[in-house]
């Protein structure tokens, strides 16, 4: 097995000679494979906010109104998913003729009210 910790530099390609996340942190040099690894896992973790946080953790068809930092109101939809990727929210607006999807940035959102789901 090569010793791909000694031999990181030789091996990756120049866009990937940069300290990598984990040999800051950890004081130790990885292999391209490994700092790809943790450069992925650093650029999930880009989504700021209180209303990210929340979205991570919440259940799909959670009824919700969301506060915009427009000062918008979407009253009355549904929670589908959370890309903590992209910080793309993916909401369903069962007040149109059509139900339709809306795909929101969790940064601009400034609140979340979780309502009551009908019984």
């Amino acid at each position: 097995m090569r010793n791909t910790r000694n031999n990181w530099k030789d091996s990756c390609s120049s866009s990937h000679k940069r300290k990598c996340w984990c040999e800051e942190h950890h004081e130790r040099k990885c292999s391209c494979v490994h700092e790809k690894h943790h450069e992925k896992e650093v650029k999930r973790h880009q989504c700021k906010g209180c209303a990210c946080d929340q979205l991570r953790r919440l259940q799909s068809q959670t009824p919700v109104d969301v506060f915009l930092s427009g000062g918008q109101v979407l009253s009355g939809l549904f929670f589908v998913n959370f890309d903590k990727d992209t910080c793309c929210a993916f909401f369903i607006d069962p007040s149109t003729t059509v139900p339709s999807t809306l795909i929101i940035d969790c940064q601009d959102i400034l609140a979340i009210r979780l309502l009551a789901a009908a019984a």
